[in-house]
């Protein structure tokens, strides 16, 4: 693997939805062939650009998606109601917190956080761009410290049990 082919990689697995960093991190840890191409920090700070990079880009085109989508039936009753689920899971830490509140949902490395729903949660709430660029940033950096952590511990020997076997799975795939 070329380190072009490498980054790339890196980027698009950041690039998925409910993957983001939490799961490029450990594919450039634990696949042998992108540890060959990239050094661990090339790995750590690709992966935390393009998350941050990637929930500014959701939030800056959220306005024009909303406009073109709600203008359909079939957007109002299947879609809507996921981003208003998400709307619902940030606003008490957005009305508590504020841009902390998006940070934290943001930075949490579980299922149903990260940059593309706090992007959606963060444009529903009507938080202002630069208040957004300002947690989405803080927020990436936080789930890629716990994220970064977790594997350079599996890295070190630790014996983190189902963490440790779940990761080393996803290198053997790769």
């Amino acid at each position: 693997m070329t380190p072009l082919q490498a980054l790339l990689a890196l980027v698009a697995t950041t690039f998925i939805p409910g993957l983001e960093l939490r799961a490029s991190i450990p594919l450039g840890f634990f696949t042998p062939a992108i540890r060959e191409a990239m050094t661990l920090t090339g790995v750590v700070l690709t992966c935390l650009a393009t998350n941050v990079v990637l929930g500014v880009i959701v939030f800056a085109v959220m306005r024009h998606v909303e406009a073109i989508l709600r203008k359909w039936g079939w957007f109002d009753r299947r879609v809507w109601p996921l981003f208003e689920s998400k709307r619902e899971k940030l606003r008490p830490l957005v009305e508590k917190y504020g841009a902390w509140g998006v940070a934290v949902f943001i930075g949490v490395p579980l299922p149903g956080t990260g940059a593309y729903a706090g992007a959606v949660g963060a444009y529903l709430l009507g938080l202002d761009r630069k208040r957004f660029w300002l947690a989405n940033a803080l927020g990436v950096a936080m789930a890629c410290i716990a994220v970064t952590a977790l594997c350079a511990l599996i890295l070190g020997g630790a014996d983190l049990g189902v963490f440790q076997r779940l990761f080393l799975k996803v290198g053997e795939a790769g």
